[in-house]
């Protein structure tokens, strides 16, 4: 087939990479303008674009994808479809109605759960213990399309959003050339989605990370897991501002105030919550690297008793 692929992230990359060695043709890749990067702010080309510029693929970087004269050189080449993944922008119905089949998109769900920004994410601060890939065919709305394909994967215990992520953009590749395959020999149909069982995968923001030490040790847990590495989940020690980056839950213990450190051992810090208590394994201090907990308690002395909160707390030098 031919094909316009249209992907930004590195979630996006396996998908291009299969498709480039299958023997399908890619006729043009259309993925997101540079944006700043970094301290210095330099202009930082996408995942995508590389790979397109590695192999010679021709490229556009539309602002909007709505622009007229973007939509008119779509609309010369006369593709058969239009591969979505991740891409960034909302595709309005000129865009949707030009390739000769229709458009897919690949979404790191299993729809209609999870539709939106971040269905990885809220998948494990959610709990969920399942999750996976679904191809579908393109309408107007947000994830709303008829179904194609689904690959359910587990979730498992140490899994946090970096290695599903991962795990997943891998799967979603082949899930996306097997439905190009089916396609291709007209073997399925799409199916409606249901949604009475959707749910909704809201984009996250920095405040999301925020920990709440009266929540359960299993939620706190699943929080840190679910925004590793960003945002990270955070909390507040000495005035100063922490990034938990790894925990562990345990269990036993007598019941300490949600945030209070109740023991201090090589494994890690650990602290009480609202319902058990939770070991902090990995964390970055505040202007520093992320560490081991038994390399921060070799140059910090903590005692029992110390308190992380929900925000800064004032220290008045005595």
């Amino acid at each position: 087939m031919n094909i316009i692929f249209m992907g930004t992230p590195s979630f996006s990359l396996p998908t291009l990479q299969q498709l480039y060695k299958s023997d399908h043709n890619i006729q043009l890749v259309v993925t997101q303008p540079d944006r700043p990067k970094g301290r210095g702010r330099e202009l930082n080309a996408s995942p995508v674009k590389q790979f397109a510029l590695e192999k010679g693929l021709p490229i556009l970087q539309p602002e909007k994808s709505a622009d007229p004269e973007f939509v008119n050189t779509l609309k010369q080449l006369n593709a058969d479809i239009f591969v979505v993944v991740a891409f960034g922008q909302i595709l309005k119905k000129n865009l949707l109605n030009l390739p000769r089949i229709f458009c897919i998109n690949l979404h790191s769900s299993i729809l209609p759960k999870y539709r939106g920004a971040a269905p990885i994410n809220w998948a494990i601060i959610n709990g969920e213990t399942e999750t996976g890939v679904t191809t579908m065919k393109m309408d107007a709305g947000l994830d709303t399309g008829d179904i194609l394909l689904t690959s359910k994967v587990p979730i498992k215990p140490d899994d946090n959003a970096q290695s599903l992520h991962d795990f997943l953009a891998c799967k979603g590749a082949s899930l996306m050339l097997e439905t190009l395959r089916r396609l291709d020999t007209g073997t399925f149909e799409p199916t409606p989605q249901d949604s009475r069982l959707s749910s909704y995968a809201p984009k996250l923001n920095k405040e999301d990370g925020l920990i709440h030490w009266d929540e359960s040790a299993l939620k706190i847990h699943n929080r840190v897991r679910g925004l590793y590495p960003w945002p990270g989940a955070f909390s507040f020690f000495r005035s100063k501002r922490f990034q938990i980056s790894k925990t562990e839950t345990t269990i036993g213990g007598p019941l300490v105030k949600p945030g209070s450190i109740a023991r201090i051992a090589d494994r890690g810090i650990e602290v009480g919550t609202g319902d058990g208590r939770i070991i902090v394994t990995e964390l970055q201090p505040e202007g520093k690297k992320r560490m081991a907990a038994k390399i921060f308690l070799a140059g910090n002395k903590l005692v029992v008793g110390d308190q992380f909160n929900n925000e800064p707390r004032l220290v008045i030098p005595s």
